[in-house]
């Protein structure tokens, strides 16, 4: 295992968040305050970027693709959103969604303004780079491909389902999981951000549609494994009906380590505290349960990567992750050495 150590407070971290969905939006809003901090600050970033599914085909999202054979701009204007350094009108103008049965009906804003850039500029990558310019965003957000690209599962009898709504649907029941076309590429930005990194996370975030997607591009796990970066793996707290039923803390990172052996995790990140018993009747109504309070991991590693330990939750009726506490463990993960990362409750 390699001693990441960063003593150097001066110098400030090379950060780069692989996913999709809320998980990946949080976790960009909790960074992007340490994102040219001041250097008399004991952590800060010097850069943060993300890199981010492109395979959902549901809601405002799949309804573009289809319409305009665009990618799907939902995951993205989210984390746009997420980066942006202040104004939250432009931030609740990007999100609105219009009401309404007709043809706005679901739409968001800030995907039709996604679209029409992406028309205007006729490149869905530069249409991204000049909307994070208008909102200000503090870091660069690249989608894992550029590629027309869709999510296909092989499940154990054979069937061959297609489409990210409805892989979603069959989690527990996949054999394999693949892209189409298979030989998609990543933007050379999109490795280039990966080499330089000096931490690489990746979740949380659904394990199939989002987290998966993305190290299923070709050469991005193998990037990601030959970085001299700290990996850390983020555990989602809640199993996801459908997807992940019953799956632990470990079972999730096996499943990745399965797709992506050449990846060596230093750090899984599991929350340890117990959600309300509100939360839980609701969730168990749904068929959910918490992931790492009560499954059945290892004390200290997972795949060889060390547990962090830590109450991660926000406040709230939903279980979510608390931005700035997991952005707080993940940085800590980077600046100690293994046996020194341990959250405090």
């Amino acid at each position: 295992m390699k001693n990441h150590l960063f003593s150097d407070s001066s110098t400030g971290l090379n950060f780069v968040a692989i996913g999709g969905g809320n998980g990946l939006s949080t976790l960009l809003s909790g960074l992007k305050r340490f994102v040219n901090a001041s250097v008399m600050e004991p952590i800060w970033l010097d850069k943060l970027s993300a890199i981010v599914a492109v395979t959902d085909d549901g809601g405002s999202s799949g309804r573009l693709r289809d319409e305009l054979q665009m990618l799907p701009p939902g995951d993205i204007r989210n984390c746009m959103v997420a980066l942006s350094e202040d104004s939250r009108l432009l931030s609740r103008l990007f999100q609105h969604r219009f009401r309404g049965d007709g043809d706005l009906g679901g739409h968001s804003f800030g995907n039709i303004f996604l679209a029409a850039l992406s028309e205007i500029t006729g490149d869905f990558a530069e249409a991204v780079k000049l909307s994070s310019e208008i909102l200000a965003s503090k870091g660069h957000i690249y989608p894992a491909t550029v590629a027309d690209v869709h999510l296909a599962a092989e499940l154990g009898d054979g069937t061959i389902i297609r489409g990210e709504t409805n892989i979603a649907k069959v989690g527990r029941s996949i054999k394999r999981l693949y892209l189409e076309p298979s030989d998609c590429q990543p933007m050379p930005e999109t490795l280039a951000a990966i080499a330089e990194a000096d931490v690489i996370s990746i979740g949380p975030g659904s394990l199939y549609t989002s987290l998966l997607p993305p190290i299923l591009v070709d050469g991005v796990a193998d990037a990601i494994a030959d970085a001299r970066a700290v990996k850390i793996f983020v555990c989602n707290l809640m199993t996801q009906p459908g997807e992940t039923d019953g799956l632990s803390a470990r079972a999730h990172l096996e499943i990745v380590r399965r797709y992506a052996p050449q990846i060596d995790f230093d750090y899984v990140i599991v929350n340890n505290r117990p959600i309300t018993e509100h939360q839980q009747q609701i969730y168990t109504d749904e068929g959910a349960e918490q992931i790492g309070v009560h499954g059945s991991i290892s004390p200290e590693t997972i795949e060889g990567a060390e547990i962090v330990y830590g109450n991660l939750l926000d406040e709230g009726e939903m279980v979510r992750h608390h931005p700035g506490k997991l952005a707080q463990v993940l940085l800590l993960c980077a600046l100690q050495p293994r046996e020194k990362a341990v959250v405090r409750q």
